[in-house]
């Protein structure tokens, strides 16, 4: 979120949090003394939390977060709410606008984790002048001998992420192990790329739909694969090792950007083999610069039966409403109405349909869609501009890194949607049949009357009696 950041570690931080007398009976175990087996075993149990115990990571994060609350009114409010929602188990990630701020946080944070006997090491920070003020031996180990004034700083890992501290950029290391040419060898390979955003997404989407067409084939798990995927599979894996040179930014500002005055999420949806939504922040600050930063990539095959490619689209519209829920609530900034950018017109008109019924598939996407949107916030962009228009035309890394151009302009330079948008439905299959029912009063020779029923099914134009 800003250009400074800070990371560290609680040392052990499970033994620092007792567990309770009535509970310790649950962490009994036997021991042998000095491991010979000749003596009479010894029975103790754990007086603190354990590293593979299930119940550990819940209630160690407890106890730092209850030593925020309790020391809260101390220290800055920051420093709690770092406490409380920048630790992922014992790591520690944050960041803030300036070394100033970042040296000030580090000094409250140690003594707020202090107070709970929760000591904080492995500091790490891609900026020089706040490595310099943490002393040596509370550093992290490829940081504790280098020469700040001079060497370059190194990568580290954080939460399984190649973090290049000299650059601020996420870089990857793809180490590809050698597996046989099975459907069983090629799932592994594809399993082992760590890509959480995930930003390798038109990438890995190549190999799953390789994966996906030998399950087409019902090709075995440990059968050897036709020769025809085997050249698709080694042209892939060629393709694979120049991910090394892939990198993206981490800071969703640039440096010294200043003051955000307009803030907007953009996802942008499309589909065909595959479908898949890519998530850009736009910023705009006081001085009229704008920024398009890259958030999240997502890309999943198409069901192996047929399916209409219009449900396909709208599967990927709603993935992205999803997308939008979970920036939403993640990003500590003032959001303006979210922008979703589609290729397809057929989902545009369900999504703007106001008298139609659809079938159940279309029905609830539809639903989801406007549960979390309006209308309003739907528009039309052509698949060239279609950032997410990887399924088919494999990745075009430029506008998938940096987003569409258009984006950086005014709105009026922005595509709009076809003014010829038309919201019938002529013969389309998703549109429920509509029931008709006639009632007709009969008299009856006794002077009564008989209710008659007459039910008609239509569905654009054809009834069935």
């Amino acid at each position: 979120m800003e250009s400074v950041a800070l990371m560290a570690d609680v040392e052990s931080m499970f033994y620092q949090v007792k567990v309770p007398a009535a509970d310790s009976d649950l962490l009994r175990f036997l021991w042998w003394s000095k491991g010979d087996l000749s003596k009479d075993l010894e029975e103790f149990r754990m007086v603190v939390h354990l590293f593979g115990a299930s119940s550990s990571p819940s209630c160690s994060n407890y106890a730092l977060r209850r030593c925020a609350e309790d020391h809260g009114d101390v220290f800055n409010c920051i420093t709690a709410e770092v406490i409380r929602k920048h630790f992922f188990v014992d790591d520690c990630l944050t960041s803030v606008p300036t070394e100033s701020d970042v040296i000030q946080l580090y000094k409250e944070l140690h003594a707020m984790c202090a107070k709970g006997e929760f000591h904080l090491t492995k500091w790490m920070s891609n900026s020089r002048g706040v490595l310099n003020v943490i002393p040596e031996e509370e550093r992290v180990k490829e940081v504790k001998d280098l020469d700040l004034n001079h060497d370059v700083l190194p990568m580290e890992r954080v939460l399984g992420l190649q973090w290049c501290a000299e650059s601020d950029t996420f870089r990857f290391k793809v180490v590809i192990k050698d597996r046989p040419l099975t459907r069983r060898g090629i799932l592994s390979v594809i399993s082992a790329i760590y890509d959480p955003l995930p930003f390798l997404s038109p990438v890995v989407l190549s190999a799953k739909m390789i994966l996906q067409d030998l399950c087409r084939e019902r090709i075995g798990w440990d059968s050897v694969i036709p020769i025809k995927y085997v050249q698709r599979w080694r042209n892939w894996l060629e393709d694979l090792y120049g991910l090394d040179k892939c990198e993206t930014k981490i800071c969703l500002k640039p440096v010294e950007f200043g003051e955000v005055t307009l803030a907007q999420l953009h996802h942008f949806s499309a589909s065909e083999e595959g479908y898949g939504v890519v998530s850009y922040l736009l910023l705009h600050n006081s001085q009229s610069i704008v920024h398009l930063a890259f958030l999240m990539g997502k890309a999943r095959v198409a069901p192996v039966k047929s399916i209409i490619i219009t449900r396909i689209e709208l599967t990927a519209a709603t993935l992205a409403s999803r997308m939008d829920r979970l920036w939403k609530s993640d990003l500590r900034m003032k959001l303006q109405d979210s922008v979703f950018w589609l290729d397809s017109t057929a989902v545009l008109k369900y999504i703007q349909n106001e008298s139609s019924r659809f079938k159940c598939f279309v029905a609830n996407r539809v639903s989801e869609i406007l549960r979390a949107s309006s209308e309003a916030q739907w528009r039309y962009i052509g698949s060239a501009n279609n950032p997410a228009d990887f399924a088919s035309g494999g990745l075009k890394e430029q506008m998938w890194t940096f987003g569409p151009p258009f984006l950086t302009r005014s709105q009026e330079e922005w595509p709009n949607n076809p003014i010829n948008l038309e919201k019938s439905f002529v013969q389309d299959a998703e549109i429920k049949q509509e029931v008709v029912v006639n009632t007709l009063l009969v008299q009856t020779e006794e002077g009564g009357f008989v209710t008659v029923y007459s039910t008609t099914w239509s569905s654009i134009g054809v009834a069935f009696r």
